[in-house]
């Protein structure tokens, strides 16, 4: 392949008008003659250029509402020839098909048209034919043609025009067609996706097109041995960590990102409560708290798991101001999230270098859809996100005993948490607060006696009188399928009970609940967490 490749003849048909009178500016300045449609060729003239209209090169007018403009022997002769072929030389002579060097093309705004809440008709009519196809064909001949499709890659032409006397080099097209062909890609998937899963209504399409951008290279993986990247969705969702602002401390790494995703996603549920703060560690919260404060909501669920909270990552409901920052800067904290933070709030934090601080804007919607997926050997698991909410209207009492209000409250709060604690998941929560959390065991009585002695190890740590799971309400993620996890809860002193039911002994489980004097609530929802 030839290295430089003189730029003589230039095709610019863009959506996306960014950056492009300087692009243009440059190319003639290297006595590039431009060739364009539409709008484009408009705007080119303008900004005071010269212009070729491609129908003046086809020797056909833009048709059918311009759908047809680009798809001539003329335009793809002159991008696919290959110049050093005697074959395609004759072939461009014979016909009078110029070479077209450089191809600037950015597609119709299919995903801003659909953002829009734009009607169908309007949605096919923001599928670009043309460009695809002119992206696609300077991309495979790009040993004699540079492709450009995103604004971003204007700068890099210019200098490379400018460092080489109008030409371009074999390595820049090279990495041009790279990123053209995932630019094609891309904008095909969110159109696939779009006539699967919008317009033909299914949850799983017969193909499940993805892609991904890269968002950064991390320095590695869970562990230093693997190696690790951010991608985020060419198709836009929540902005969530991924998207979110670090004001200061050092790169993330896989498993803070991981760990701070658990905690938004947790804190999420209670954007629209009272303060709230979450604690995570190793994707599991070690406290929960909600208080008239986010100083008191974080000090609350501070003393949950004090041991765990150390190095673990913070997320919260509410800007930060600079008192709740001092009380986060008590011990080390890997990752705070939060919706904001005012000036006093990013003064403390500037004083810890290694702190990371995330804004996450808007926080996420926790009932909002979409897949998840798991790379499994040979394929992948997907299922549909776990959204499910509950509320007191939809509970079923099945113990003599009714709860109380209070008890009530605790419950759904213990199990807002649950559905976020890897299974099998224990919650007691008292007062807004938990009190003792188990997560991963094997089988649910053991989730219930290591929440029931963090519990202990809490109150003995603060002197308090007794544990907080005392007339705590305990939430179990999935059915007790013994009454050995629901006695456990007894013996640290839960007096209500929250789980989905629906085990073949729940009349054993309900019988111990009355026996101990418990109220006891069936959800008939699940919530496992693998």
């Amino acid at each position: 392949m030839t290295d430089l490749i003189p730029v003589r003849r230039a095709l610019l048909s863009v959506s996306d008008k960014a950056g492009l009178a300087e692009l243009a500016a440059a190319l003639v300045k290297h006595g590039v003659e431009l060739v364009s449609t539409g709008g484009t060729a408009k705007a080119l003239r303008e900004a005071g250029h010269n212009v070729l209209d491609v129908a003046d090169l086809t020797g056909f007018p833009e048709m059918m509402d311009g759908r047809v403009k680009t798809l001539h022997p003329t335009v793809h002769g002159g991008i696919l020839a290959v110049r050093d072929d005697a074959a395609h030389v004759a072939s461009m002579e014979e016909h009078g098909i110029g070479a077209i060097d450089l191809v600037v093309v950015n597609l119709y705004p299919f995903l801003q048209t659909v953002a829009s809440g734009a009607d169908r008709d309007t949605v096919i009519e923001n599928i670009d034919i043309g460009g695809p196809a002119m992206v696609r064909s300077s991309a495979k001949n790009h040993a004699f043609v540079g492709i450009v499709t995103e604004p971003e890659d204007y700068a890099a032409v210019i200098e490379e025009l400018d460092a080489n006397g109008g030409a371009t080099t074999l390595a820049l097209r090279k990495r041009l067609a790279a990123t053209a062909f995932a630019h094609t890609a891309s904008y095909d998937s969110a159109i696939a996706r779009w006539f699967a899963i919008v317009d033909q209504g299914k949850t799983f399409p017969d193909t499940l097109p993805l892609t991904a951008k890269l968002a950064s290279e991390l320095r590695y993986g869970e562990n230093p041995h693997q190696k690790a990247a951010l991608y985020i969705p060419a198709v836009p969702g929540p902005r969530g960590i991924a998207g979110a602002e670090q004001v200061q401390g050092k790169e993330l790494s896989y498993n803070n990102i991981n760990d701070a995703d658990a905690a938004l996603e947790l804190v999420a549920e209670f954007r629209d409560a009272d303060p709230t703060c979450v604690i995570v560690k190793h994707a599991n919260p070690c406290g929960v708290a909600s208080a008239a404060t986010i100083a008191e909501a974080y000090d609350a669920a501070l003393k949950c798991d004090d041991v765990s909270a150390f190095g673990g990552i913070i997320a919260v409901n509410r800007p930060l101001d600079g008192a709740t920052a001092e009380l986060i800067s008590g011990i080390f904290t890997e990752v705070v999230c939060a919706p904001d933070a005012d000036a006093d709030a990013r003064a403390v934090f500037a004083k810890k270098k290694n702190l990371r601080l995330l804004l996450t804007g808007e926080l996420p919607d926790p009932s909002r859809g979409g897949l998840m997926l798991k790379g499994i050997t040979g394929g992948w698991l997907a299922q549909s996100r776990d959204n499910g909410r509950i509320s007191r209207d939809e509970l079923k009492i099945v113990t003599d005993r009714a709860p109380t209000d209070e008890e009530l409250t605790d419950a759904l709060f213990a199990w807002t948490i649950a559905k976020h604690v890897k299974s099998n998941a224990i919650v007691y929560a008292k007062g807004g607060s938990t009190a003792g959390i188990g997560a991963g065991q094997m089988n649910r009585r053991d989730s219930a006696r290591i929440a029931a002695v963090k519990a202990r190890e809490a109150a003995e740590s603060h002197g308090w009188a007794e544990p907080r799971t005392v007339g705590s309400a305990v939430a179990s993620d999935a059915f007790f399928p013994f009454a050995d996890g629901l006695l456990a809860a007894v013996e640290a002193g839960a007096t209500c009970v929250i789980q989905p039911g629906g085990s073949i002994r729940d009349d054993e489980v309900i019988a111990a609940a009355n026996a101990a004097g418990l109220a006891m609530v069936f959800t008939g929802m699940r919530h496992f967490r693998h």
